[in-house]
């Protein structure tokens, strides 16, 4: 991937991308980076800093785009799971940084924005689908703990062959089965 014109942070943000989802963000050197976007070894410096730097504006994007995807979901906290689900296997290396946040700064204003919204989508959801009078915060991490846990196995190969080749089919009754539907389709 070699870098030509238009927007030098964005290729930087994609050749790691693509870096971490060859051989994980351990192996990820600025150097490399610079190579592979064909700019000097000064500019992913230039743009980041260091490599926490470029890791922690990937974690942005990455909660970013989490965000959406749960946004796009809708109200069906069933949905956000599965969406949560998509995203991990669809962004491997953005879920592979965001939840290491010895990696990245992970107080920075900027990502703690970003994790934020894409935190409410979910607890918005987990109240939706607890009801009131329900621990909603645990609701929520069970969730939280349920599918990421799946797309962490899912990512690794670790599940059985017998789940078969789509991740969402595969964790769809998992997820019914922690967060199950009453007779109505309603999550109970």
């Amino acid at each position: 991937m070699a870098y030509h014109h238009g927007d030098l942070r964005r290729a930087l943000l994609d050749a790691a991308v693509e870096m971490i989802e060859e051989s994980g963000p351990a192996a990820l050197s600025l150097r490399e980076l610079a190579r592979r976007a064909g700019v000097s070894h000064a500019a992913p410096a230039h743009h980041f800093g260091d490599k926490q730097g470029l890791l922690t504006a990937l974690v942005v994007q990455g909660f970013e785009l989490l965000g959406q995807a749960l946004t796009e979901a809708g109200e069906d906290f069933h949905e956000a799971g599965l969406a949560y689900l998509r995203f991990a296997v669809d962004h491997r290396a953005h879920f592979e940084v965001m939840f290491r946040p010895e990696l990245y700064r992970a107080e920075a204003p900027e990502v703690l924005a970003a994790s934020a919204r894409a935190s409410e989508v979910l607890d918005h959801g987990a109240r939706a689908a607890v009801g009131a009078g329900q621990d909603t915060e645990m609701a929520g991490i069970a969730a939280w703990s349920l599918v990421h846990g799946f797309a962490s196995l899912w990512i690794s190969g670790a599940l059985p062959s017998r789940v078969g080749e789509d991740p969402v089919a595969a964790a769809r009754p998992v997820v019914h089965m922690l967060f199950g539907r009453g007779e109505n389709g309603v999550p109970r």
